[in-house]
């Protein structure tokens, strides 16, 4: 009886055994069938990544083009391609989303702050780094929400890619001799500087770093979490995001 028990659980073991080894090869054929048939479509792009999607039986792929990260959906045999938003429908969130935003997270601290115009107010306990055009009116209207918060550090890239013909004013308000008030008269006040671009500007380093980041849309927020938001927020949020990274310190 026991040696009939054992040869049990042996045979047990060895069934296990096979069936997880046939679903690891089948995953990996999976895999190399949808790079198979999606690399093709992605116009020069390479995957970086294939896993399961939180839907059951599609996968998420995601490859970098030259608007950075995206995120594709696809059966396990590339039959069918989703492309857009996957939410989930008890909580409306978007998942998509989400998954990008996590994917698309940075170290704070690599950002090069000494080309960033730093604005404090308060203690500056709150920090956010922002990629910002002053032509841009979502950005015009966002410096309107930061103005309603108190202790707060702001670094500001200029980014200006809405009018390129207008970046002349981004590296004047770097060589003036006080950039915070020049750069919030440009951006809030809608106050053009005078004087001089002939300082050594980071503008140029600034619109470089925004590609390789895959800055697509401005504002851009960075937080010390490494989090990026495009597009501002509402004071509501970014009050709760940036107490959020306080309370994390």
């Amino acid at each position: 009886m026991l040696l009939s028990m054992s040869i049990v659980r042996h045979t047990l073991r060895v069934m296990l055994l096979s069936l997880c080894m046939f679903l690891s090869a089948q995953a990996q054929a999976n895999e190399q069938l949808i790079r198979q048939v999606l690399e093709p479509k992605l116009k020069g792009s390479k995957i970086e990544g294939i896993q399961p999607a939180p839907m059951a039986g599609l996968f998420e792929v995601r490859f970098r083009s030259a608007e950075g990260i995206q995120v594709i959906y696809t059966d396990a045999r590339a039959e069918h391609i989703i492309v857009g938003n996957l939410y989930e429908a008890k909580s409306d969130r978007n998942l998509t989303e989400e998954r990008i935003a996590k994917l698309s997270a940075i170290k704070f601290e690599s950002l090069p702050l000494d080309q960033a115009i730093k604005i404090v107010r308060g203690n500056g306990r709150r920090v956010v780094a922002m990629f910002t055009d002053p032509y841009c009116p979502a950005c015009q209207s966002f410096e309107q929400t930061l103005q309603q918060l108190d202790d707060i550090t702001v670094y500001v890239f200029m980014f200006p890619v809405i009018r390129p013909e207008r970046s002349e004013h981004s590296k004047i308000v770097w060589c003036s001799s006080d950039r915070a008030k020049a750069w919030l008269d440009l951006a809030l006040r809608k106050r053009p500087p005078t004087g001089s671009a002939s300082c050594d500007h980071p503008v140029d380093k600034n619109l470089a770093l925004g590609q390789s980041l895959g800055v697509r849309a401005t504002p851009t927020l960075f937080f010390r979490d490494g989090d990026r938001v495009q597009g501002g927020m509402t004071l509501a949020a970014l009050r709760a995001k940036l107490d959020e990274g306080v309370a994390k310190r």
